[in-house]
């Protein structure tokens, strides 16, 4: 059995490959001329600098220092038709653009419906990724 799970979770690193090795601030990428990040295969992906500053738009200052980009949307088999979002300032930001904020709500991971993801890929398409999680 060990053996199987081990083969699994390979075949997850090997579909992850596209994952950035490390995942700056917002306010990082804002402040570079070219943002970018290298990927964990060792290429770079590149930012369109227009996401950046929607997505600081839709945040206030102190929001910069803690938002890691790209925001990880979460596949998971255990939830069929669902991704997850996690990160305070992560959830924020995907309930802004879904029109689900609620101020009084301190949410550090949420559960969406699959069939938002072309929404949210289609206004952030640089600035978010999908990582496949075994569980």
């Amino acid at each position: 059995m060990r053996r199987a799970e081990d083969i699994l979770n390979r075949e997850f690193a090997r579909i992850n490959v596209h994952l950035p090795r490390v995942r700056p601030t917002l306010r990082a990428l804002l402040e570079t001329v070219d943002p970018k990040v290298v990927l964990r295969d060792g290429s770079e992906h590149h930012f369109k600098r227009s996401e950046l500053e929607f997505i600081a738009s839709l945040l206030g200052g102190e929001g910069l220092d803690a938002l890691r980009i790209p925001i990880v949307l979460e596949i998971s088999s255990t939830y069929r038709g669902y991704f997850r979002v996690r990160g305070r300032v992560e959830v924020e930001v995907i309930d802004r653009i879904l029109g689900n904020y609620d101020i009084l709500e301190d949410k550090t991971e949420e559960f969406y419906p699959r069939y938002l993801l072309p929404r949210i890929r289609r206004l952030l398409p640089t600035t978010t990724t999908y990582a496949f999680i075994p569980e």
